[in-house]
């Protein structure tokens, strides 16, 4: 019987010839304010550190709960919070990257994005929920680039399916407002796994004559529809950030 998820350690080599753990770093800096990660593994592949260094956008408890949810969703590997650590910075642009590789003795690679990219990525604000009789559900979604705020908007009737499909649509007219490039839901659904809930997403970016298939996923803690909106800047922010 397969082994789904074991304690602190990577499951298995990583297509390209990728280390594991540059496989981790890379997805810890498409989490929300993370400036720069650094993952510390034994030879056996066994975590024994995590460190991020982070803006203040997302406060830090939130961003040890999205790594723990990142890792084990698209990894399979669970990781004990008190492994992972977080700094925090006003002005991330005057911090460089050997600042954080020479904190860190001992540890290999790390991934890092300069101030461009945070200027580019999109960042959670808000989502409400409003109930209806005669509308059903509507979910407003807010999200930030830079200074400027953007809302989308979308209704419908109220069950669990609709709800994360609602914040996964309005999320992407939100986005639609921010970006140039076209999306398009291929859809949202609540996932149970490793005795949690997470919801997943598939998005179609489309350029020109190309598309391609995002995928996005975030475990469900607060609400439905806040992971269902991080799920979707999940799969979209690293693409956009891609494509300029």
């Amino acid at each position: 019987m397969p082994v789904l998820a074991r304690e602190d350690r990577f499951l298995s080599a990583t297509s390209g010839g990728a280390l594991p753990s540059q496989r981790a770093e890379e997805l810890l800096m498409t989490l929300p304010g993370v400036i720069a990660a650094r993952v510390i593994a034994t030879d056996a592949g066994v975590v024994s550190e995590v460190h991020l260094l982070t803006t203040m956008d997302v406060a830090p408890k939130q961003t040890v709960r999205n790594v723990e949810s990142a890792l084990i969703a698209q990894l399979g590997m669970k990781v004990d919070h008190r492994k992972i650590s977080v700094a925090t910075t006003i002005d991330h642009k005057k911090i460089s990257s050997t600042i954080l590789a020479g904190s860190i003795a001992g540890s290999v690679g790390v991934a890092e994005r300069g101030p461009d990219w945070d200027r580019r990525r999109i960042y959670f604000e808000d989502v409400e929920v409003r109930r209806s009789r005669t509308k059903g559900v509507t979910c407003r979604v807010t999200l930030r680039k830079e200074e400027d705020t953007f809302i989308g908007e979308s209704e419908g009737p109220e069950t669990d399916r609709s709800r994360v499909e609602l914040a996964a649509r309005a999320t992407l007219m939100a986005i639609a407002q921010a970006e140039e490039y076209a999306l398009s839901l291929d859809g949202a659904k609540l996932v149970d796994a490793f005795e949690r809930e997470f919801v997943f997403v598939g998005v179609t970016g489309h350029l020109g004559r190309e598309n391609v298939m995002l995928t996005g996923s975030c475990e469900v803690r607060e609400s439905t529809e806040t992971a269902s909106v991080l799920a979707v800047l999940d799969a979209t922010n690293r693409w956009i950030g891609r494509m300029r």
